[in-house]
């Protein structure tokens, strides 16, 4: 009898005994399983309220499109004036009206001055230096002669202004 014990024995301790060498089998730790995410429910956008828009009501530029026919010809022949050969335009058709006539005088000033400025430019050194510091100041007035012509004004452009009153036809 103390043989089969020591049978059972034996074969209770093989039962404990891993396989591979000997040392006991660990026994499995239960994984916990975590609560599934909450999947976020799509909330509709709120309509959008219609926003009231003030009517914008500009008033036109100089009041030119309400301006009779002659008037707005006269602001568009005075600003050709300072557009170098477009000058002849305004000179040929409208040199009998007192503002175009003001702005094509201011225009034939900045004209000539350019083509002189255009014939020293070729002296070297001296003619490129006063074409890049002169050339600039004849564009500004041109802007400022445009921008007097179209605006309405018989303002005279500075130093040009001078030379424009010499003019007589």
């Amino acid at each position: 009898m103390e043989d089969n014990t020591n049978q059972q024995n034996n074969v209770v301790n093989q039962n404990q005994v891993d396989q591979s060498g000997g040392v006991p089998a660990p026994t499995p730790v239960p994984v916990p399983i975590p609560d599934p995410i909450p999947v976020p429910v799509p909330v509709p956008a709120p309509t959008p309220m219609p926003i009231p828009t003030p009517s914008l009501q500009v008033p036109p530029a100089n009041n030119l499109v309400n301006a009779p026919a002659g008037q707005q010809n006269s602001t568009l022949m005075a600003a050709l004036a300072y557009l170098g050969i477009l000058i002849i335009v305004p000179l040929l058709t409208m040199k009998d009206d007192p503002f175009v006539k003001f702005h094509i005088k201011q225009g034939l000033v900045l004209i000539i001055s350019a083509f002189i400025l255009m014939a020293v430019s070729w002296v070297p050194f001296i003619g490129w230096m006063l074409a890049i510091f002169i050339y600039p100041i004849i564009l500004i007035f041109v802007i400022l002669g445009i921008i007097n012509a179209t605006t309405g004004k018989t303002k005279e452009l500075p130093i040009v202004g001078k030379f424009a009153s010499n003019f007589n036809f």
